[in-house]
Parts: C-alpha cells; structure tokens; sequence
C-alpha cells in the first residue's frame, strides 16, 4: 500500500512508473495495481539480476519496499549508478539506499549509522499514504461522530475490524470475542480473508444487542474506515492511515515486530491500546474493559479522532518524491 501511495505521487508529477514484484501471489495487491495500469515485471532476486533489469528498463531511480531481498541487491544496484530510495521499517537489515524512509512514528529520534552518502527521512512527516485515503481526509478535525437524525444519539456504534490483507495471524476472532465481552451494543463488520477465519469469528457467542457481518477482502477500506464510529487493526502501516483519516483507532500489536510501533502510537493518546494478540487469546477481559470506554463514550471516540488527524497530515509522499526529485536533480 505504501509503494501504491508513492506510485502514486510520482505519476501524478509525470513520472513513469513500473512494480517489479510477485503480486500474482497476492490477488488483492495485484488488483491494486492493475487498476491503477500500472505495469508489472516479474520479480527478481540477485544484484546482477536486478541491474540487468533495470538497464534493460532504462530506469533512472529504484525504490525498493521489501522485507525479503538480501542486502547485496541494495548495494549492487546503487553501486551500479541508480538513484536508490529504501523504505525501511527500524533495522536497515542491510539496506543501502541514496534515500531511506522511515515513516514509523518516532522514528525521528533514533539515530542509526548510515550506509556512507545516505539521506534518512523518518518520522510520520514521510508517511505514504494513497490517493483513496487523502480524498477521504476531514478538512478539519473530526467532530463527535454522531447522528443528528437521532438528536445527536446514535445508540449503536459501527466497528469495523480488519487486519491486513490476509490477517496471517488469525487476529479477528479473538477480536470479536473482546467485543462481545465488553456487553455493550454494537454493529461490527470484521474483514476474515479466509473461511476458516469466517467460521470462527461466527462462532464467537454474542449478546442481543451486538451484531456481527463477516466479508472478505474488499478494496473500499478507506470508506468503511470513514464510516465506522471505531476501527479496530492491527499496529502496523495502516494505522497511519486511520488516524490521517480521523478515525477512532483501537489497535491490537498481533506480532513481535510491531511492538515499539504500538507503544509509540498508544503514547501519543492519538489510538488506544486494544493490547497484543497473545493477551486477547490468554484473556480477553483488559482488552474488553478498553473497547467498551470506546463503545460507550462518544467523547473519547472523540479525542483519539482529532488526535491522530492532527498527527498525520497526509503530506508525507510529496517530500519523499521532492526528496527523489531532487536527488535526479529534477527539483530544487
């Protein structure tokens, strides 16, 4: 998602773009970018490899997004001669790049050392965030999401829940048993890639009041987001963009890596700390006890709202792209 954000910002100045990357493995990723007719090649995994194509692409910059390529292709293309940007998580792992982009919170008060000639960008000034998720953006901070139909009152909050594209790590059962456990009313829609995720979060026993919908994948995240009276999601890249959007965020740290992320993004008091999928599996009471303020209190919803929109202004891929720019010497 954050490379479709950047794709999009530098097509937008001109630029041409092509992915080199095994989507086909990920149906929904590579309908992400076939609908925007952007061109795939296949992905590659030596250093040789990677110049090959590049010179045979007549390429003028590479941006590499990847957990999984060995360090010795970050060196071998910008020993090459290529403008190179890494977007980076933390540790480099290895990655050397003209540019690396940290866009995790916090991340502009580490100091790592730096491959030599680098220029690190960090913090959420440089957080990549795509065209559907900036259209969706409140002009001003989000008011009390309540209904004026109802005289101000809306007795059930929307939830929506979602977990990455295939939430590897089972995270939306153990959710919606948290949720049922708060007692309170709500109306939940809980993206299960899978059918077996499917027929757990249906088994889960709920309350009268509180109802559950079940769908799969969708590409209309951005919008159920700015439906939703609160949105529960894993601590990773997409809560950058729920709080750009002014959403009420509960996160939940699903996995070891996301730990300091979530911590940082607790801390702010722009999201609240749902707690990490181990302690939802162990005992879901401390986790009900924070959904149910967020059920429950309107003006807590709120403040997290207007916390996060004030902390993400949405502008973070047009410095990253005048920071490429003007590495090509396009820009001043």
């Amino acid at each position: 998602m954050r490379s479709l954000a950047f794709a999009e910002e530098l097509r937008g100045r001109g630029v041409e773009v092509v992915f080199v990357c095994d989507s086909h493995l990920v149906g929904w990723a590579n309908d992400q970018i076939l609908a925007r007719g952007i061109r795939v090649e296949p992905a590659v995994w030596t250093a040789a490899e990677h110049v090959m194509l590049f010179e045979r692409l007549q390429v003028d910059a590479v941006v590499f997004d990847s957990y999984d390529l060995p360090a010795e292709v970050y060196a071998g293309v910008r020993q090459a001669g290529f403008a190179t940007l890494a977007i980076v998580d933390g540790d480099f792992r290895g990655a050397e790049a003209d540019l690396l982009v940290d866009q995790n919170l916090g991340a502009e008060l580490d100091q790592p050392v730096l491959p030599e000639g680098a220029t690190r960008l960090a913090g959420l000034d440089y957080v990549l965030l795509r065209d559907e998720i900036l259209a969706l953006r409140p002009v001003e901070p989000p008011a009390l999401r309540q209904s004026a139909a109802t005289g101000g009152r809306r007795s059930v909050p929307r939830v929506f829940a979602f977990f990455g594209g295939t939430d590897a790590y089972g995270a939306g059962p153990y959710v919606v048993r948290a949720l049922a456990a708060t007692g309170a009313p709500f109306e939940a829609t809980v993206v299960a890639p899978g059918e077996d995720l499917a027929e757990a979060i249906a088994a889960v026993p709920l309350h009268p009041a509180q109802h559950v919908e079940v769908i799969g994948p969708t590409s209309h995240l951005a919008q159920a987001v700015a439906a939703a009276d609160l949105v529960v999601s894993a601590s990773g890249t997409s809560t950058w963009e729920l709080l750009c959007l002014g959403a009420t965020a509960g996160l939940v740290c699903v996995v070891d890596n996301q730990e300091l992320g979530y911590e940082r993004a607790v801390a702010t008091g722009a999201a609240a700390g749902v707690g990490t999928l181990a302690e939802l599996k162990a005992d879901p009471s401390k986790a009900a006890d924070v959904l149910r303020l967020l059920l429950t209190d309107p003006m807590e919803r709120a403040r997290l709202a207007e916390a996060g929109w004030k902390l993400v202004d949405g502008q973070g891929r047009a410095r990253v792209a005048d920071a490429l720019l003007r590495q090509l010497g396009e820009v001043t």
